[in-house]
This record gives C-alpha cells, sequence and structure tokens, in this order.
C-alpha cells in the first residue's frame, strides 16, 4: 500500500506539473496540424505554382488553333524619289514617304497534327505537374504526421521522465529521514540521491528532446516561429496491419501521385516525338492584310489589301528534324523506364512498409509485458529492499528497468502511429 501511494502521489506531481505548462496551450489535433501545412507550407504553395504554370503552357500551345493578328503603324521618310535599298535584302527594295497604318491576319488550316500533339504533350505534362502538386501535399502531410507523433512522444517520455524523478526525489526523502534514525545507512542515502541526480539529468534530456520536436512540428506546418501546442492523443488504431500486401500493391500503383505523373510525363514525351516527326510535313495557312496611308507618296494608294494562301515544306535542314525526332523518341523510351523503375521501387516500398508496421504492431504487445513485468519487479525489490533482505542497489537497478521499460513502450505505442503513416504515404492514400 505504501508503494502504491508513493507512485500515485509521484504521478500526481508530475501531472500537476505537466498540467501546469500545458495550461492556456492552443490544442492541435493532427488533422488541424495537416490543415495548418496544407494552408502555410511554402513547399506545397510552390508546387502549386509550378501545377498552375504548367496549365498555361497548355494554352501556349494551344494558340496555334486561332487567328493570330497584328497591328502594325509605319512612318517612312526616303531621301529621294528613287531611294532603292541595293543590298541586304530580296524583297521589293523601294521606300516611298508614307505613314500608314494596318491590320495583319493569319490562321492556321492545317500543320498535320504536330499542333495538336504539342497541346496533347502539354495538357499530359500539366496534368505531370498537377501530380507532383500533389505527391508534394502527401509529403507535407507525412511528415506532419511523423513530427506530431514524435511531438507526442517526447512529451510522453518527458513526464516519465517526471515521474520517475518524483518517485525517486519521495524515495530519497524516506531513506533520509531513517537514516537519520539510523535505520538506513548513509551509503543507501548516497544511492538515493544518485539515482535522484540521474532522474534529473532524464529529465533535461527529456524537455530538451520535447522542444526540439516540438520545433520541427512547427516547421512542418510551414511556420517561421516556434509555438508551443497542447497535442491531443489519438485513438490507437485498430487492425492496422491486417491489410493483404498484393491488395496495397495496387493501391499504390493505381494512386501514388509520383507514379501518375511519371506516366503523364511519359505521355507528353511521346505526344512530343510525334509534334517532332509532324515537323518535316507542310504547314498550310490563310494570310490576309488590309490597311490605310492618310498621307503617302502620291504613287501609292490610299488604303490596301492582299490574302492568299500560303504553303510551307521544310526541305532541307542539315538533319535537324531528324536528330530532334529521334531525341523525344529517346526521352520517351527513357520515360517509359523511369515509370518501370518507379513502379518497381513503389511495390518495394509498400512491402517494406507493411513488414514495419507489423514488426511495430509486435514490438508494441511485446513492450506492454515488459512494462509489466518491470512494474512487478520493482514492486519485488521495493518490498525485499524494505524488508531489509536487499540493497538499495537492487532497488534503483529495478527503477532504472522501469524507467526504461516505460520509454520503451512509450517509443513502440508512437512508432505503430509513424508506421501506419508511412504506409498510408507509400500506398498513396494519406488522409489529408
Amino acid at each position: 500500500m505504501k508503494r502504491i501511494g508513493l507512485i500515485i502521489l509521484a504521478a500526481t506531481l508530475a501531472a500537476k506539473l505537466w498540467a501546469a505548462e500545458t495550461n492556456g496551450l492552443p490544442a492541435l489535433t493532427l488533422a488541424e496540424a495537416q490543415a495548418l501545412a496544407l494552408r502555410d507550407h511554402p513547399r506545397i504553395a510552390a508546387a502549386n505554382d509550378r501545377a498552375l504554370a504548367a496549365q498555361e503552357v497548355t494554352t501556349e500551345k494551344r494558340s496555334g488553333y486561332f487567328p493570330q493578328a497584328n497591328l502594325y503603324v509605319t512612318a517612312a521618310g526616303a531621301d529621294s524619289d528613287s531611294t532603292r535599298i541595293m543590298a541586304g535584302g530580296l524583297n521589293n527594295p523601294s521606300i516611298y514617304n508614307r505613314a500608314a497604318g494596318g491590320l495583319a491576319v493569319s490562321q492556321l488550316i492545317t500543320d498535320f497534327g504536330r499542333t495538336a500533339n504539342l497541346a496533347a504533350g502539354a495538357k499530359f505534362q500539366a496534368q505531370a505537374e498537377k501530380q507532383n502538386a500533389a505527391g508534394a501535399r502527401e509529403t507535407v502531410l507525412l511528415q506532419v504526421a511523423a513530427d506530431y507523433f514524435s511531438a507526442l512522444e517526447a512529451q510522453a517520455v518527458l513526464r516519465v521522465a517526471r515521474q520517475t524523478l518524483a518517485t525517486r526525489q519521495l524515495l530519497l526523502n524516506q531513506v533520509s529521514a531513517l537514516a537519520t534514525n539510523q535505520l538506513r545507512s548513509e551509503l543507501d542515502v548516497s544511492f538515493a540521491r544518485v539515482a535522484v541526480e540521474e532522474g534529473r539529468l532524464l529529465v533535461q534530456r527529456s524537455r530538451n528532446d520535447a522542444d526540439a520536436a516540438m520545433a520541427s512540428l512547427s516547421t512542418a506546418l510551414g511556420s517561421d516561429h516556434f509555438t508551443q501546442y497542447q497535442l491531443v492523443e489519438p485513438a490507437m488504431p485498430a487492425g492496422a496491419g491486417t491489410n493483404d500486401i498484393s491488395d496495397l500493391v495496387q493501391t499504390a500503383l493505381a494512386q501514388r501521385p509520383e507514379l501518375l505523373s511519371l506516366r503523364n510525363q511519359r505521355e507528353a514525351a511521346l505526344r512530343v516525338a510525334r509534334s517532332d516527326r509532324d515537323a518535316r510535313l507542310p504547314t498550310i495557312s490563310a494570310v490576309g492584310t488590309v490597311g490605310g496611308s492618310p498621307t503617302h507618296d502620291g504613287r501609292l494608294p490610299d488604303n490596301y489589301g492582299a490574302a492568299a494562301l500560303q504553303l510551307s515544306l521544310p526541305l532541307f535542314a542539315g538533319g535537324y528534324y531528324t536528330a530532334q525526332q529521334r531525341e523525344a523518341e529517346l526521352r520517351a523510351a527513357a520515360a517509359a523506364e523511369m515509370l518501370r523503375t518507379a513502379e518497381n521501387e513503389a511495390i518495394r516500398d509498400v512491402r517494406i512498409a507493411w513488414l514495419n508496421l507489423n514488426d511495430a504492431l509486435e514490438q508494441l504487445q511485446t513492450t506492454e509485458e515488459l512494462v509489466r513485468q518491470a512494474g512487478e519487479a520493482y514492486e519485488l525489490a521495493e518490498a525485499r529492499y524494505k524488508s531489509g533482505i536487499s540493497s538499495i542497489v537492487e532497488l534503483s537497478q529495478a527503477q532504472l528497468a522501469l524507467t526504461s521499460a516505460q520509454i520503451t513502450g512509450i517509443n513502440a505505442r508512437y512508432n505503430v502511429f509513424i508506421q501506419q503513416a508511412s504506409l498510408a504515404y507509400q500506398t498513396g492514400r494519406t488522409e489529408q
């Protein structure tokens, strides 16, 4: 009964100290933390901007379907009525005094699929950037979850450390009182003091780890300053390791953003290769121009207008078009191989994450038994010490074993949460 009262008193003191520190701090759940990161993290903002920029490229490539209109204003002066450009061009070299304005319009009739393939390639590239943005969000959410659970773990260890220190301090007080009445030796007092100082060191290290974990969480949320939160403990997942690995692999292949991005990049590369192939085909356009000249040489008309069909066919460019097509085809082949590599790596990552989660669940069960056995050993060591049949060294070792088992149990508990988040990330199912 005395041991139970000692533990309860120590736990009460540690709980009061923790409550005093967290009182007034803003509460933060994992879902709220992820929402903050989605709103504030610069990596997500950058990925979204790249996705929007890629959409503009699609508009750029599709612009070839529409008429191209240009407005011209020209004012020219000649030093004589017979001014001619004698060198530097094959166009009409005559120059007349004039001030004129005009509108020129050109409309692509057909380029035999080149613009269509360019537009399709840009569209697939935009979709790839959109998936890259989704991948950036998934990565940030995973980091938030890992840092959130690490911070909870560090805070739990700090509470255990404070409870341990409080228990050892109470024991020191009792042993000191007994030594004063010559019921215990000064050696026992010395060992109790050593245990207290070790407990104080554990508290100091744990406090630093808790602050460091909270700093990492603040950064993961996209904040540029350190903020303390009162984190909300989530419920332990039930049956987290019972999923069939084959179903998880298929889910990952179908949903992982980086795989979707690589598939879109492969399609974009194929469309670019087709457009480079079509670059050697004719281009047919309709062109027209109209305008007027309010002041001009007498030999020029007041208004002008003309229209034409224009066919352009590349005949020889020193192998440029062939090399360009071959380059695009090789890049498309490389994109396909990169996709195959990424799919193989995704299968590996899912399997490893699945194994790690199941291992974490098994370790949690083992550590729960370890904590129970360490608690029983501590009870026995304390009873033996109070009965005078063992030394304080045995009691100190039992205390140390119990504290170590409790910390190991905390690590195992939050490792389950982290491994579950990792498996969700590897299968493309990170919850937002």
